[in-house]
């Protein structure tokens, strides 16, 4: 396995003990010179005429040590050829196209894949920058829960468990019943793990195979302040890292109802010839939640049957078409939100290998008043105790109602709403509670 230095930054803000090492020639990129140049002519293939530092840029490799060479190797082959060079300004500069050669090699290249983007990284090397970043993952305690949920209105109850659970960083199961903000909880965990940076590379190679990792989607980006501005032609040696890794927030991912069994695994596109990783995968080193878990096209015990293997040994294995099985890191925070009651959905066994259960319950009379209170302040309804002791007593209590923690959000729109259309001041007043509720409440 190939041994990948540590180097300390002042930019090197929680990513772990991992920095990509700066690439100096063609063997650091740990691929072959020939598969360097078909992924060269591919590309001159789609785009024409390019400058030395145009497809330095394309491939996200040095100008200097490594694209000079492989354009002096295609030279030597007739594949390529000068068109125009700018006097002073160094090879980079010079202007090259694709010869009646080039275009025939980049067909059968073409063939066996249409892959024509930033230069892959070994999957070994994938590897170890995901262990290595493993360890860099945040840390909670009691004082920095509350800061980051302190919008919230949650039992004490829920701090002392869902604490632990992120420290875990292994899987978490959040039910309760509907509207009392579990999406809401999972998504603030999120954002406290996207004040994390880490190293992902754009794409990963495997047996001559391109895995495409970075998603623009689903990743966001992060200052880096090691990454040379585009079409400045400064991707050559001397460059403070690898080009091919890109610095993005830790993700957090979030999948509901279209999640299949056939997306966790490799996804390979027939037409295009290469693969796009799943979403354990692409969420390696932050969070993966699985909404409205129960409500999946594949049932919640195949889920988890698939998941029993990486959630207990933190490796997880994918299949390539060719039939070969690669492993892969299993460094994913798993979250399970639902609505549904868990005897419902999985056994005791299942429901064992899910280490942290968190429970969302309904809120207390008090939450739900705090709730109101700031719901009310935010949106711009006047808050009033009498209005809501007369929603509480007229709308919950006689008709029998269990107050959700969305009901207050949803009832002050509906307020708003009313009143705008009347002309009046958005209040808690008894008439305007009334015409909300009607609205909002069916009688099931």
């Amino acid at each position: 396995m190939t041994k990948l230095p540590v180097r300390q930054s002042s930019t090197q803000v929680n990513t772990g003990t991992f920095f990509p090492p700066p690439i100096t020639k063609v063997d650091d990129t740990g691929l072959s010179p020939l598969w360097l140049q078909d992924l060269v002519l591919k590309i001159m293939y789609f785009q024409g005429y390019l400058t030395g530092f145009k497809i330095a840029e394309e491939i996200a490799l040095p100008f200097t040590g490594v694209v000079d060479q492989i354009l002096e190797a295609l030279k030597r082959e007739k594949s390529v050829e000068v068109r125009s060079s700018q006097m002073g300004l160094g090879e980079g500069a010079y202007l090259f196209a694709i010869t009646s050669a080039g275009i025939a090699r980049a067909r059968e290249a073409l063939d066996r894949s249409q892959y024509a983007g930033p230069a892959p990284v070994p999957i070994n090397i994938y590897n170890e920058a995901i262990r290595r970043q493993s360890r860099g993952r945040v840390q909670v305690t009691n004082r920095i829960m509350h800061q980051v949920l302190a919008n919230l209105v949650l039992p004490e109850k829920a701090f002392q468990r869902l604490g632990p659970a992120v420290n875990s960083g292994t899987s978490m199961f959040i039910f309760g019943p509907p509207g009392n903000g579990k999406t809401s909880l999972a998504r603030a965990i999120g954002n406290l793990v996207l004040s994390q940076n880490m190293f992902i590379p754009y794409a990963i190679y495997v047996d001559g195979q391109v895995i495409k990792l970075y998603d623009s989607v689903n990743h966001q980006l992060s200052t880096d302040e090691d990454t040379p501005p585009t079409g400045t032609g400064a991707l050559r040696t001397g460059a403070r890292r690898d080009p091919r890794w890109v610095r993005i927030k830790r993700p957090f991912i979030v999948t509901g109802g279209e999640l299949t069994l056939a997306g966790l695994d490799l996804v390979f596109d027939d037409t295009l010839k290469y693969y796009e990783a799943p979403f354990q995968v692409k969420a390696n080193g932050g969070i993966l939640l699985i909404d409205d878990f129960g409500r999946q096209q594949v049932r919640p015990r195949d889920l988890l049957n698939r998941w029993i293997v990486p959630l207990e040994n933190r490796i997880d294995y994918l299949a390539l078409h060719t039939g070969r099985k690669i492993e892969v890191p299993f460094d994913v925070l798993v979250m399970f939100s639902t609505n549904l009651p868990p005897k419902d959905l999985v056994d005791e066994a299942f429901l064992r290998r899910l280490r942290h259960k968190v429970e969302v319950g309904d809120p207390s009379y008090e939450d739900y008043r705090e709730i109101f209170r700031r719901v009310a302040a935010t949106k711009g309804v006047v808050y009033s105790d009498e209005g809501l002791a007369y929603l509480l007593q007229e709308w919950y209590i006689k008709r029998n109602r269990k107050m959700r923690a969305s009901h207050p959000r949803d009832l002050c729109d509906q307020i708003i709403d009313i009143s705008r259309y009347m002309g009046t001041e958005p209040t808690m007043s008894r008439e305007l509670i009334d015409l909300a509720a009607e609205s909002y409440f069916v009688e099931l």
